[in-house]
Parts: C-alpha cells; sequence; structure tokens
C-alpha cells in the first residue's frame, strides 16, 4: 500500500451514466492484481472528505498506466467527472485481498451487472495472460449501459451481452444461459460482481455443481484501511456467521460464505 499523487492522462465518458480514468502510476512499486482497489480522493470540496473506493480495471505492468471505470453516482463521482488531464490524483492503494485463479488452463466464468463488470474485466486481462479462456455474462439496463463488452473480446473472452430493455436479463434467464454454459465448457471456477440478485444464482450453481467461486462484495467506506469498520458485511464461517471488513478482509470472498440476501 502506496499513497499516490498520480497525473491524470484521461478522464472521459463512457455514456451518460459512467465514465472512465487513466493515471499514471510509475511511482507505484507494488504489484497490482484484480480485485484490488484504490480509495481516491475525489476533489478539495471539503463537502467529498472522505475517499471514495474504484476497483482496478485494468493495470498495464510495461507502461504502469492504471485505469478505472466508474458510475457517476454522488457528489463525490460528480466532482471527480471534472477533474482534467494533467491534474494530480491522490490515491492510497493496492488495497484488499485480490481474486485467485486455479491452477491449469480450463476456462472461467464472470458473471457482472453494472459497474461489477470493471473488477471482473481485469480478471479476465489476468486468465488470458495465464492462458485460460474466459466466457462472460455481461447485464445492465440498458444496451448503453453494456460496459466493457470491447475490452472483453479483445482479451479473449466470449461475451453474452443481457439487459433489462431486451428482456433477457431476468434471474431466471440467465440461470438457463449460466446452466449451458456450465454444462457445455467445463468451467473450473466461476466469478461475480454488481449484484446480489446474479450472485445469489450463481452461488447456488456452484453449490450444486461443486465449482469453485468468488465474488467481489460492494460496499461504501470510510477509511478504507480497515479501522472504521463501515463497510463490514456478513460472512459464514467455521463457526458461524461472522463480520468481514470488505476493505482488509476482502473485497474478494470465496463465494460460499457470502450471505446474500
Amino acid at each position: 500500500m502506496k499513497n499516490l499523487h498520480s497525473k491524470i492522462l484521461f478522464n472521459r465518458p463512457v455514456n451518460d451514466r459512467y465514465w472512465k480514468m487513466a493515471v499514471d502510476a510509475a511511482a507505484l512499486e507494488e504489484p497490482v492484481s484484480p480485485g484490488q482497489f484504490f480509495h481516491i480522493r475525489c476533489s478539495d470540496n471539503w463537502k467529498n472528505l472522505l475517499r471514495r473506493p474504484f476497483s482496478i480495471y485494468h493495470f498495464d505492468r510495461r507502461t504502469r498506466i492504471l485505469e478505472f471505470l466508474y458510475l457517476v453516482k454522488g457528489p463525490g463521482t460528480q466532482a471527480l467527472t471534472g477533474r482534467k488531464p494533467g491534474e494530480t490524483l491522490d490515491m492510497i492503494g493496492p488495497l484488499g485481498k485480490p481474486f485467485t485463479l486455479p491452477a491449469g488452463d480450463a476456462p472461467i466464468l464472470l458473471v457482472a451487472r453494472g459497474v461489477g463488470v470493471a473488477t471482473l474485466h481485469a480478471l479476465a486481462r489476468s486468465a488470458a495472460a495465464d492462458g485460460s479462456r474466459t466466457v462472460a455474462i455481461v447485464s445492465a439496463r440498458r444496451r448503453e449501459d453494456l460496459l466493457a463488452v470491447d475490452d472483453l473480446k479483445q482479451s479473449g473472452a466470449a461475451v453474452y451481452a443481457v439487459t433489462d430493455e431486451d428482456g433477457t436479463s431476468a434471474v431466471d434467464q440467465v440461470k438457463r444461459l449460466a446452466e449451458k454454459l456450465i454444462e457445455n465448457d467445463g468451467f473450473s471456477a466461476v466469478y461475480t460482481c454488481g449484484s446480489r440478485r446474479l450472485a445469489k444464482l450463481i452461488q447456488n450453481l456452484a453449490v450444486s455443481r461443486n465449482l469453485y467461486g468468488e465474488i467481489a462484495m460492494e460496499a461504501r467506506m470510510a477509511c478504507g484501511l480497515g479501522d472504521c469498520y463501515a463497510c463490514a458485511c456478513p460472512v459464514r464461517r467455521e463457526r458461524g456467521i461472522e463480520m468481514a471488513r470488505i476493505c482488509c478482509e476482502g473485497p474478494v470472498f470465496p463465494l460460499r460464505q457470502a450471505v446474500l440476501s
């Protein structure tokens, strides 16, 4: 973990709800892994004093360029859209526990909705570098909100896009699609982020098919370092249900441990 003051290379809209930002992370000496995040100070305005967690969309080890994909939702992210190339971004990271890929080159299945695809995109790139094939189900409200589809395809992933707008994103429809893919592709593991309904579906499928799975949990954070417990969530452990801090004990957890209502 390091406090970085990195130059913004670009910060631009993807559509009317999502933006992508890239920064120069040449000063970062620690390894960066899919599933980890950076705690970012969005602006100098006193109204946005608390940092916001942003999962890693992509980190290029050669160029040392770090990319984030973010949803413009509140005053903090709205302020972030005003940051210009050449300005300095105050970041702490990398933070949190990353994803783990199983040994071997068997394919993996990713299931994401909305900005949850940002976290899983980084995993798809890592899997491709290790020689594993990726299949991704990407869900969104509208076609315009489908994120990272082209980037996922460029990494070699087979992408199945489903939307509320097209009437293809209902849980029972995604279940049939996922079951078909699991039967045909022989996945070694499944990963999910961005929707509790879809996460519950994938959790049930992983348990019934005896598949290893992981979930990247999302939460509001204050410190991002494990001191304040603002991001604590229930997880299943050997002794029963316990509270775990998403910022440091996660954000990635074994899928079987997730308590999903």
